[in-house]
């Protein structure tokens, strides 16, 4: 297995279209990791409480709909 400096290293010879190339798959593997570990702390439960306060906050009507942040009316 090649050692990080050594992959740097090996980016720094690529030509910028195989970087930006690069830099999309990471993106999509960086992504991946993300997606997999929301929904190990939703299995967890670890965010039991955020969805709990969200939903009270829901039915106090203390959100907006994001259009209408977005759109700040």
């Amino acid at each position: 297995m090649a050692t990080l400096l050594e992959i740097e290293a090996a980016i720094e010879q690529l030509p910028e279209s195989d970087v930006r190339q690069l830099a999309v798959w990471l993106q999509a593997r960086l992504d991946e990791i993300w997606d997999r570990q929301m929904e190990a702390d939703l299995s967890a439960g670890k965010l039991d409480n955020l969805i709990a306060r969200a939903e009270a906050d829901i039915s106090a009507s203390l959100v907006r709909d994001l259009d209408e942040v977005l759109h700040n009316t």
